[in-house]
């Protein structure tokens, strides 16, 4: 009878590490076929020979570069942001620590989507010996901020830009009339306050449930990094580190326009439409927004009166100029903490022989 327990037992431990790796392989690989099968869709009806041209001779590198150069300096900036946070819980790990857990966020994220922030997080905790639920209330409200901007960003530009949306809606009809409805239908605003309503009897009579207290978890850690942003000393510094991310972030979209003989004289607004746009998307768990981005710098490009295939050869070397130097990155990262093991490894063999 035991040995038919311990049979059961095993075979339910399988089962449930089965389980495990269908959910993780189902959990990371759906959103990257569903981002490559939308990039495959969108060039698929593009002239690829016209790319392939544009690649071999219609390309300034050197804004290229400059893109690049950008897109560095907004991971250095964010790093610096997040030591300020870091500061003002009374902790500094170290720019060179910092830089490596942006860079290696990033890099992260590229294989396996929304794992990067808890990776940095880790990595931190780790090795400045930093409380986790510390260092993962300073990245929630990094996060959070980012979020708010992308909120402004999207108000500002439909307010200026109001045109221009309504002229991409028009190109896609059913789009246009969905939320058309959606908008103007009276069950839209009575089904979410019915929706408020049962969340909030929902949450009051299962507090003891286990899903119940995950979610009030995630909400204390929201709310602990609004706090950490809120209490900190130096708002000032975080709003002007914060400025200068988005503006970084900008300028390494912008700079590309000038790359291309058709997008030179494409201005600042179109620019920014264009950049909200392509944030919007990056909002989907897809390894490293491809085919969402693709498909929404290529939409709005066009509405600007671009063709659509110069459009495709403009989203994709933008983009992989911005994948290139996530790599690039990733791999300074990760010989970066090679190193920094291996020399705490020989400082506590130096103590060890001292003692």
């Amino acid at each position: 009878m035991q040995v038919s327990h311990k049979g059961n037992d095993f075979n339910l431990f399988k089962h449930d590490k089965l389980k495990k790796i269908v959910r993780n392989i189902v959990k990371f690989l759906l959103p990257l076929f569903f981002g490559v099968a939308i990039f495959a869709y969108l060039y698929s009806h593009l002239n690829v020979e016209e790319i392939i041209n544009i690649l071999r001779s219609g390309i300034n590198y050197n804004w290229i570069l400059l893109s690049m150069l950008f897109g560095l300096f907004s991971h250095v900036l964010r790093a610096l942001r997040w030591r300020l946070q870091l500061l003002s819980l009374g902790d500094d790990p170290g720019m060179r620590r910092l830089t490596n857990a942006i860079f290696g966020t990033y890099a992260v994220n590229l294989v396996f989507p929304r794992l990067g922030e808890v990776w940095r997080c880790g990595y931190i905790s780790r090795s400045s010996k930093m409380p986790f639920t510390q260092v993962l209330g300073s990245v929630v409200s990094d996060r959070l901020s980012d979020t708010i901007a992308v909120i402004l960003l999207t108000g500002v530009v439909f307010l200026l830009q109001m045109p221009v949306f309504f002229k991409f809606l028009s190109q896609y009809p059913s789009l246009e009339n969905s939320l058309h409805n959606i908008v103007i239908s009276p069950w839209t605003y009575f089904s979410v306050i019915l929706f408020a309503l049962f969340a909030v009897w929902i949450f009051r009579k299962n507090k003891e449930h286990a899903w119940v207290i995950k979610i009030r978890s995630v909400v204390a850690n929201l709310w602990s990094g609004f706090i950490t942003v809120v209490r900190m000393k130096n708002k000032i510094g975080f709003l002007i580190y914060s400025l200068l991310i988005w503006l970084c972030y900008f300028l390494q979209l912008y700079v590309c326009l000038f790359a291309f003989n058709f997008s030179e004289h494409l201005g600042v607004m179109p620019a920014l439409t264009m950049f909200v746009m392509g944030s919007i998307s990056m909002g989907l768990p897809v390894q490293g927004g491809v085919g969402p981005w693709h498909f929404a710098i290529v939409a709005t490009l066009v509405i600007y009166g671009i063709g659509e295939s110069r459009a495709g050869a403009f989203a994709f070397v933008a983009h992989g100029a911005q994948m290139v130097l996530i790599v690039l990155l990733g791999l300074y990262t990760m010989f970066s903490i090679m190193l920094e093991n291996k020399k705490d490894i020989e400082e506590k063999n130096i103590q060890h022989k001292t003692i």
